[in-house]
């Protein structure tokens, strides 16, 4: 593959194809293993992994890109071939999670700033070299009457910024990703808001990334859908999709060549319905896509249940429900096809 970003972002928005956020952090990864009685080690960490990763319908026919935490990064299979390896040989890209976290910002009650920059261009060249090529930064954007500030907005999209142009330096294609929370505390505010905030939020990001000479067309977008609170769900598959399409169209110029959705703790079916709907009801300037987490593993963490003997029926959970992304991506998802599985 072409080492030029615009060619690693177009590989990386191949029709049908999409993300796989396998970077939960280890205190994540463990909160996810807890709900099937299962001890968060290195080696569980890896089988689990391993068992996503060796998943090859899913892997070559749905998946263009895995992005992975740290650990994984570096990690090797039970046979010892190296993650990179697997995840290149099923024709997918490898990325990384760069950020370190969001943390509570100061004179800001209740937001945060995304860390994680100190040291970033060193850290980057190692990632490079051990196959990444793309990352991750997370923005969090918290939401009620009050909130978001336009400093708290500000000071996540020139975190952002820095870092894409970093990233860019080194090779890699960056992933701009402001969640505008959904769950987050309160948790109840409309649509209205969520798309008043969203679009705010947007335009600050792209304003910086500008300012930042961070070129547009090796950059992908990973925004939130606008979509009430998780307290407030009453807004229709419709309604979300003809408002995140809206708000896109407002603020993404159309050099950028991807946005590859978060799920932000939509269900695994919601987050399926919604892509579905904007790819088969509107005409876009960009490629459209998922990059889920949750979204992609429930139904095969619940299956594999962190048992030897349960890798095939977590593999066929997990191709099933990568299937079904696919589908969505290129606006052919059905609800029927969800109760033929």
């Amino acid at each position: 593959m072409s080492e030029r970003l615009e060619d690693i972002a177009a590989a990386m928005m191949a029709t049908g194809q999409g993300l796989l956020a396998a970077d939960e952090s280890t205190a994540t990864i463990g909160k996810r293993f807890d709900t099937i009685g299962l001890a968060s080690t290195e080696t569980s960490r890896r089988d689990y992994r391993e068992m996503l990763f060796r998943a090859d319908e899913a892997m070559k026919s749905c998946i263009s890109g895995v992005i992975l935490y740290e650990e994984t990064l570096f990690q090797k299979a039970a046979d010892g071939t190296p993650f990179v390896d697997i995840i290149r040989a099923a024709g997918a890209v490898s990325g990384i999670k760069v950020d370190t976290g969001a943390k509570p910002m100061a004179k800001f009650p209740g937001e945060t700033i995304t860390e994680g920059l100190d040291g970033l261009a060193a850290r980057l060249k190692t990632y490079y070299d051990a196959g990444a090529r793309f990352a991750k930064w997370r923005g969090v954007i918290s939401v009620s009457d009050v909130l978001p500030s336009f400093g708290a907005i500000k000071a996540n999209a020139q975190a952002l910024a820095r870092y894409a142009a970093l990233c860019q330096e080194a090779g890699i294609v960056p992933i701009v990703e402001p969640e505008v929370l959904m769950d987050g505390a309160p948790g109840n505010h409309s649509i209205d808001r969520s798309e008043e905030v969203t679009e705010e939020t947007l335009r600050i990001v792209f304003a910086e990334l500008s300012d930042a000479r961070v070129s547009l067309e090796g950059i992908i977008l990973k925004p939130s859908m606008v979509i009430d609170g998780k307290k407030a769900r009453k807004a229709s598959v419709a309604e979300v999709a003809e408002r995140t399409v809206k708000v896109l169209k407002r603020t993404v110029p159309s050099a950028v060549p991807g946005i590859a959705f978060l799920s932000g703790g939509q269900s695994t079916e919601e987050a399926t319905a919604h892509l579905s709907a904007m790819k088969a009801g509107y005409d876009l300037p960009w490629g459209m896509t998922f990059s889920y987490g949750r979204a992609l593993q429930t139904e095969a963490l619940n299956a594999w249940g962190g048992k030897p003997e349960n890798i095939a029926a977590g593999q066929r959970a997990f191709s099933h429900r990568a299937q079904m992304c696919s589908l969505a991506a290129k606006g052919g998802w059905k609800k029927e096809l969800e109760k033929a599985a």
